[in-house]
């Protein structure tokens, strides 16, 4: 399965962001032992000059590391027509037993990617570069998580084997079955419903509060509201909003969405919910950094634009939720 062109885009591209990181980290040792902005010795201004085109290198790498989530699942749904049993990107994932690990790395991957970009946005924004030492610690940290990843991604498509026979996400997504997606499969839905809707309405309002107020009790909240709608929301597309666009009581796999048979709307759908979430999530972590005098001015001004990021993001992830409940004739009865 190595040679499936979208395996290797994505073997190619995170093979190179991974270098690229390796190579930034060695550097990032050096940083963390060495670095002294109010110095003006020649080490100093080497370690600057180097810093910045290492950072731009590691930012444009990072990006593709966000963007390699989508390509993964589209290269893992792809080959599903290669596999027995296999109906979607859930049954590719589960041919073997690398298949969900690499997909969880990836998706840890994804945040701690987009944290780091964050970080050396506000740090480009000041003009002493306050948090050099702290996100090159940061990329310390990434580096296990993206190398898990890769190997782990490239392990589970060169043990995938036509031969064996995997099971569907029909099985895996049943609400009578085992295990945490039958558990999710099987949840009351209109309790879901109210959860959904309310984290929603509470997060909408924290984010209009946490633009326009701009103060720590907001934004921490703000910050919190995000991370729980996250899991909300993807209970939610297992429990009843998958429902809807596949016209079916029964069928509650997330991954199908993502094919063209239902117009790949799955793509936007996650996008936004991604979206929506990390920049909420980021509008309270970087809260405390405000004590960093060169960043008193900028941070408030990047919050305000964040929590209204976030805010549009899920109100786009809801529209796309609301318009085959609204437009299509399936409707859930009697739950």
């Amino acid at each position: 399965m190595l040679l499936h062109p979208g395996v290797i885009a994505l073997v190619l591209g995170s093979g190179v962001t991974l270098f690229l990181l390796l190579f930034a980290s060695a550097l990032g040792v050096r940083i963390l032992r060495r670095w002294d902005v109010s110095s003006s010795s020649e080490e100093q201004l080497v370690l600057e000059r180097r810093t910045y085109l290492v950072s731009t290198l590691v930012q444009y790498g990072l990006l593709f590391e966000v963007l390699s989530i989508f390509l993964f699942i589209y290269a893992a749904d792809d080959v599903h027509n290669l596999l027995v049993g296999a109906m979607c990107a859930t049954g590719t994932l589960n041919a073997n037993s690398y298949g969900f690990p690499a997909l969880y790395a990836k998706i840890a991957a994804v945040f701690l990617s987009g944290f780091w970009i964050a970080l050396n946005h506000l740090d480009n924004r000041a003009e002493d570069y306050p948090l050099t030492k702290r996100k090159y610690l940061l990329l310390l940290f990434i580096v296990p998580f993206v190398a898990a990843g890769y190997l782990l991604e490239i392990v589970f498509f060169s043990r995938l084997d036509p031969n064996v026979i995997t099971s569907c996400c029909g099985v895996l997504f049943s609400e009578g079955g085992q295990g945490l997606a039958s558990s999710l499969a099987s949840l009351p839905v209109r309790t879901t419903e109210i959860a959904f809707y309310s984290v929603f309405s509470l997060m909408v309002i924290a984010g209009i509060a946490a633009a326009r107020k701009r103060g720590k009790p907001y934004t921490f909240l703000f910050s919190f509201l995000s991370g729980i709608f996250f899991f909300v929301s993807i209970a939610a597309v297992i429990s009843f909003i998958s429902l809807y666009f596949y016209q079916m009581p029964t069928h509650h796999c997330p991954f199908d969405i993502l094919q063209s048979d239902y117009y790949y709307s799955g793509y936007p759908l996650y996008a936004a919910l991604f979206t929506g979430c990390f920049f909420g999530v980021m509008t309270g972590i970087v809260e405390p950094l405000k004590k960093v005098p060169s960043l008193s001015v900028v941070i408030p001004s990047i919050q305000k634009k964040w929590a209204l990021i976030a805010v549009y993001a899920i109100i786009i992830f809801l529209v796309i939720t609301l318009i085959p409940m609204l437009f299509l004739p399936f409707k859930l009865e009697g739950y």
